[in-house]
């Protein structure tokens, strides 16, 4: 096939696939991609206007060939580049990855080295690009214990510390958790250049997962995806978890009032002050729908609530939100069984002002 051609194919395939009146979900890349498994994917708005996202890929989750690939829509574009591998550990299987610019430029990656045959045997690495992701330096090991994992990108604290979510994953079972999963924190010191490790949220039934927003100088909250199997279950729900000390020890994990089939969320802070939740409104086993609740409060209620996606049978798995620099939201997210990476872009006013169907 010639060149002209491909290109013409690919800016189909990446061409939005719903759009709604004020939400548009475009279709970044799937099955054409080689590798057909590509989950979670994660990114970050670069300094100079480009969007970097990063996944994990190869023939499946448990599959020894996953490597971790980096593409880029430059500013301006519609076109994502080709993934390109830039996290490859010879034998071994790669995992979650997220990529995220720091206040000072520089770019981190961090991901997940698998050393058996489940997560409870997993390490945490990270890479840095001093020139806007195209480079990467060697890997660094963050965490030695087996079980150690990343999923979400770091937040900067107000003492200009990085606080970065993390878990301990347990049990040597593919299908669920085991009840001592747990949350917890790596906050590094961009003087130092040092790391040093929080304590750790429990819950009845695990959890993992955190995402944390800074509400003042000492308080903050996390929110968690709850542990356990992947059945249905009308107990299970987002678990919570807050600090009084600027993040160095967590309060027990507590449910929420949002449902969760055992999904990822994300939970972002926006440039006026508002909290954004993103999750899967559903604890019957489905990824779906994916739903976005706002809090004008400081976490205290979440009145704002819209399903900005909705497509039975599918799954829209792992989402991840940020607010980019000219004010929008984006949402990333896979579906199709984990082999296309999926992008949600709207205002906030999209959201303001609505309840659920069920609510109304």
């Amino acid at each position: 096939m010639k060149l002209p051609l491909i290109l013409a194919l690919f800016a189909v395939l990446a061409a939005p696939a719903v759009a709604e009146d004020d939400i548009t979900i475009q279709r970044i890349f799937g099955p054409e991609i080689p590798g057909r498994y590509k989950h979670p994917a994660s990114f970050t708005e670069l300094d100079n206007g480009d969007l970097y996202l990063v996944y994990y890929g190869g023939d499946g989750e448990y599959e020894g060939d996953t490597k971790v690939f980096g593409s880029r829509l430059p500013k301006g574009s519609d076109t994502w580049t080709k993934p390109e591998v830039i996290a490859d550990t010879p034998g071994f299987s790669e995992g979650n990855a997220a990529a995220w610019q720091a206040p000072d430029g520089v770019v981190w990656l961090f991901y997940i080295t698998n050393y058996g045959p489940t997560w409870s045997t997993s390490r945490i690495k990270y890479k840095i690009s001093k020139d806007g992701a195209h480079t990467w330096s060697d890997s660094v090991m963050l965490a030695w214990e087996l079980g150690s994992m990343a999923r979400g990108k770091p937040i900067v604290l107000s003492d200009g510390s990085y606080l970065l979510p993390v878990y301990h994953e347990t049990g040597e079972d593919r299908e669920m958790t085991a009840s001592d999963t747990c949350s917890y924190f790596f906050r590094y010191d961009p003087k130092t250049k040092e790391w040093t490790e929080s304590g750790r949220i429990y819950s009845e039934n695990g959890n993992l997962q955190p995402c944390p927003v800074q509400i003042t100088d000492d308080y903050l909250i996390a929110y968690c995806r709850p542990g356990g199997d992947f059945e249905p279950n009308e107990n299970r729900f987002v678990i919570r978890s807050e600090s009084r000390d600027g993040g160095k020890t967590w309060s027990k994990g507590e449910n929420t009032e949002f449902r969760n089939p055992n999904s990822a969320v994300d939970l972002i802070k926006l440039d006026n002050g508002h909290l954004l939740l993103v999750y899967n409104d559903n604890n019957q086993g489905q990824r779906m729908p994916l739903t976005v609740a706002i809090s004008t409060d400081n976490d205290k209620t979440y009145p704002h609530r819209r399903n900005i996606l909705n497509k039975p049978g599918d799954t829209a798995a792992y989402p991840v939100a940020i607010q980019t620099a000219d004010g929008k939201i984006h949402v990333i997210y896979t579906s199709e069984n984990r082999t296309v990476v999926n992008q949600a872009i709207f205002d906030e006013d999209a959201i303001l002002g609505h309840k659920l169907p069920d609510e109304k």
